[in-house]
């Protein structure tokens, strides 16, 4: 298996509802829509955020319950290349409607803060200086730097 993440999958309360915040609120463009069912959107080079109904999730989970064994909770990260840009983008988030929290300037030499989406999903919205936090970064050297 190949070390990568392809899909983000979400299993949302209300997909119109978690639509609009991603794509009125945060500006995310779908690239794919099935009509109270599915949003997918490009996400990164390879990698798809998609959000799914609850219900056409826990049918494709055969039974599984949102919450239940083996579902744990989790963050997503969201990597800019400045630390002004993790304040700008959790404006942004705030804008939209999010629950945001303080950025902070962190013991790790980077700056980060957290949002939630509408269904409590929480995003890390991050600078790390390092090599893994430029590596993340299109555009930038995930060489180290001497």
């Amino acid at each position: 298996m190949e070390q990568r993440i392809s899909f983000v999958t979400l299993a949302v309360a209300d997909l119109a509802l978690s639509r609009r915040f991603y794509v009125d609120g945060l500006g995310w463009v779908p690239e794919l829509e099935v009509d109270g069912e599915l949003v997918m959107f490009p996400a990164g080079e390879r990698l798809v955020l998609s959000l799914w109904d609850r219900a056409h999730f826990e049918a494709e989970l055969e039974g599984v319950t949102v919450g239940g064994p083996g579902l744990l909770p989790f963050t997503l990260a969201h990597n800019v290349e400045t630390p002004a840009l993790v304040d700008e983008v959790l404006a942004l988030a705030a804008r939209a409607g999010a629950e945001v929290g303080v950025a902070s300037d962190r013991d790790w030499g980077g700056r980060s803060g957290y949002f939630a989406d509408p269904d409590g999903v929480r995003w890390e919205v991050a600078w790390n200086p390092g090599p893994i936090g430029r590596r993340v970064v299109p555009g930038t050297d995930p060489s180290p730097r001497g």
